[in-house]
This record gives C-alpha cells, structure tokens and sequence, in this order.
C-alpha cells in the first residue's frame, strides 16, 4: 500500500478521526457529556424536539447560514467601521486645525494663486513663442518682395 499518496493519507485521517469520535462517544468523558447537554439545551430551547427530522435539518442549516454570513460581515467589515468611527469621534472632540475653514481657505487661495502664476507663465511664454515665429514669417517675407540692391 502506497502511503505516500494524498488520497491516501485523507482516507486514513478520516477513519481516524471516525475511530477517535466513536470512541470517545462510547465512553462519555467530561467533554462529551457537556457537549450533549448543550445539545439538548439548544433542542429545547428553540423546542426542536418537537419538529421531523428535516425539519430540523432545514431550521439547522438556516440558522448555521446565518450566523456563518453575521460572522464573515462581521470579521470582514467590523474593523473598518471601528476605525472611522473612532476617526470621527476623535474629530468631533479634538477637531483638527488643518481641516478648518479658515485654512481651508488659504489653502486653497495659495493653489489659486500658484495655479494663476503658472497661467501667467504660459500664457507669457506662447505669445513670446508667436510673436518670434510672426516676426520671422513677416520679416522672411519683405525680404523676398524687396529685391536686394546691389552696391
């Protein structure tokens, strides 16, 4: 027998771990006698003694889809909102200087300014650009119609 295949070790681990369940359930230990009494608390409490068998398969598997879905939104979503939460607390209760109106406000006539600068630059370095390449064009062409006169 080849051990070393996957399949295998699976199949041995299974029947295992069935030897080790049926076993411990044939000699009830501490562990398994709380089990079933939390067993039978939870059957009597949501009075699922009372229902068919698949009924209680499908209240079971329900329950279980619901409490697995609160669980993943829980674990996945939960820290995010704690964070902003406890950002915006921190906010309301402490504030924070950079974010008042007044230096929003001079924040944003700095860009303005710098952003109008800048407009002022290009605006300069185009007509600089046009006026040279007019000059050029103008002067190439009364060069041409004014014949040259010879000394």
């Amino acid at each position: 027998m080849d051990f070393s295949d996957s399949t295998t070790q699976y199949t041995l681990g299974i029947a295992t771990l069935a030897l080790l369940a049926a076993y411990f359930l044939l000699q009830p230990t501490g562990l398994v006698k709380w089990l079933q009494k939390k067993n039978y608390q939870y059957e009597v409490t949501f009075s699922l003694y009372m229902l068919t068998p698949t009924e209680k398969f499908v209240f079971n598997s329900i329950a279980f889809l619901s409490l697995s879905m609160l669980t993943l939104a829980t674990i996945m979503y939960l820290p995010d909102h704690v964070m902003t939460i406890s950002r915006r607390t921190y906010y309301y209760f402490a504030g924070d200087g950079s974010s008042s109106p007044r230096s929003a406000a001079e924040n944003l006539y700095g860009t303005a300014t710098r952003a109008a600068g800048w407009a002022q630059t290009a605006y300069q370095a185009a007509m600089n650009r046009t006026v040279a390449e007019v000059a050029q064009e103008v002067a190439t062409k009364a060069a041409e119609q004014v014949p040259l006169e010879a000394n």
